[in-house]
C-alpha cells in the first residue's frame, strides 16, 4: 500500500522526459518504461521531493480526487520508478 504520508521521489535510475500527451518514465535498472497521460501527475512526480508527503505534493497540485491518484503512485512505486525517502 502506497503511504500517503511519506517523502517519495524519482527513483535515482529513473528519468522524466516531458511529452505532449504528459511524460515517459524509463527505469534504467529495471529497463522499464511507463507513461504519465496526465499533466497533473507529471506535476505531482516532479514536485514529490519538494514536499512533505506525498499528500502535501498532491494537494499543492490542487489534487481532489485524491484515490485516483494514489493507485497512480502506487504502480509507479511498485514498479520502482519512485521511492521513499527519509
Amino acid at each position: 500500500m502506497f503511504d500517503l504520508d511519506k517523502r517519495w521521489q524519482l527513483h535515482p535510475q529513473a528519468a522524466l522526459r516531458p511529452e505532449p500527451f504528459g511524460a515517459m518514465l524509463y527505469h534504467f535498472g529495471t529497463r522499464r518504461l511507463s507513461f504519465l497521460k496526465n499533466r497533473v501527475m507529471v506535476e505531482v512526480v516532479r514536485s514529490l521531493p519538494d514536499h512533505m508527503s506525498a499528500r502535501a505534493a498532491l494537494c499543492a497540485a490542487g489534487v481532489e480526487d485524491v484515490e485516483a491518484y494514489v493507485k497512480a503512485l502506487e504502480v509507479l512505486a511498485n514498479s520502482q520508478m519512485l521511492e521513499q525517502t527519509s
